[in-house]
C-alpha cells in the first residue's frame, strides 16, 4: 500500500480519524491507498463495506452474485426495500456512493469458486471473508495464504459470532509462522451437519456486530493502529453479552 495525498475536503470528512494519534494523517492516507476485497454482501459484509467506505479505505472490491431478497433486509442493511430482486452488488455500490463518494467500487458479479479465486484475489491488500459457505471459506483462505493477502474471517450462527486475522506467511513474536485457517479448522464440517441461517435463524444485529468488528480488524491492519487478531479467535455471545480469546497456533 503507497500513500495517497488528502484534498481539503477529505481532510474535514475524516478530521475524526486525524485527530488520533493511532491513525493521523499518515494513516489516513494509508487507508485512501488501500484496496479490500470483501467476500459477500450480506449480513456480514453489509457493516463491512459501509464502515470501510465511510473509513476512507479507497478501493472496496465487492464478490456476490445473489440478488437482493425480502428476507435478506432484516440483517443486510446495505440493501433497501426497493433493491429487492436487484444485484446485490449494484445495491452495494448504491449505498457506498451515497456515503462516500471518493471510494472507488469494483463489483464482482460472480460465485466465488475455484476457478477464479486467484484472479479476484489478486491486486487486493486485504480480504475479509462474510461468505456464509464452509468451502467459499477455504477456498479463500488457502488462496489468501498462497497470495499473501491478509485475510479478515468471521462467522455468525444464531446468536454466536466469531471472527479472527490470518497471516500465515508471517512470523509471530515467538519467532514461529503465524498459524492458518487450515490449523483452527482442519476440515469444513461434512455436508448437512451445521444448518443454514435459514434452518436455523439468526439475529439481526448479530451480523452487524461481527461484520463491524472484521472493519475494525482492516482498519487497524492497514493503518497499524493496535494489535491484529493474528492467532486469536475472537468469540462473541450475544444472548450472554461475553466476548471471548482463544489462542492457536501453527501446526506442524
Amino acid at each position: 500500500m503507497s500513500s495517497a495525498s488528502l484534498t481539503s475536503e477529505e481532510i474535514e470528512r475524516y478530521a475524526r480519524h486525524i485527530v488520533l494519534p493511532e491513525i493521523g494523517g499518515a494513516g489516513q492516507q494509508k487507508l485512501k491507498a488501500a484496496r479490500v476485497l470483501v467476500i459477500g454482501a450480506g449480513g456480514l459484509g453489509a457493516p463491512v463495506l459501509l464502515y470501510l467506505a465511510a473509513a476512507g479505505v479507497g478501493t472496496l472490491g465487492v464478490v456476490d452474485d445473489d440478488h437482493v431478497s425480502l428476507s435478506n433486509l432484516q440483517r443486510q442493511i446495505i440493501h433497501g426495500t426497493n433493491d429487492i430482486g436487484h444485484p446485490k452488488v449494484e445495491s452495494a455500490q448504491a449505498a457506498i456512493a451515497e456515503i462516500n463518494p471518493h471510494v472507488r467500487f469494483l463489483p464482482h458479479a460472480v460465485r466465488l469458486d475455484a476457478g477464479n479465486v486467484e484472479s479476484l484475489l489478486s491486486g487486493y491488500d486485504i480480504a475479509v471473508d462474510g461468505s456464509d459457505s464452509f468451502e467459499t471459506r477455504y477456498l479463500v483462505a488457502d488462496m489468501a495464504e498462497q497470495l499473501h493477502v491478509t485475510l479478515v474471517t468471521g462467522a455468525v450462527g444464531r446468536f454466536d459470532g466469531s471472527l479472527t486475522v490470518l497471516q500465515p506467511w508471517m512470523t509471530g513474536q515467538d519467532g514461529r509462522l503465524n498459524p492458518r485457517y487450515r490449523d483452527l479448522f482442519p476440515e469444513p464440517p461434512a455436508a448437512g451437519v451445521v444448518p443454514s441461517c435459514a434452518e436455523a435463524g439468526i439475529i439481526g444485529a448479530l451480523t452487524g456486530v461481527v461484520g463491524t468488528l472484521q472493519a475494525m480488524e482492516a482498519i487497524k491492519l492497514i493503518t497499524g493502529a493496535g494489535q491484529p487478531l493474528v492467532g486469536r479467535l475472537l468469540l462473541y455471545d450475544a444472548l450472554a453479552a461475553r466476548f471471548e480469546t482463544i489462542r492457536y497456533r501453527r501446526k506442524g
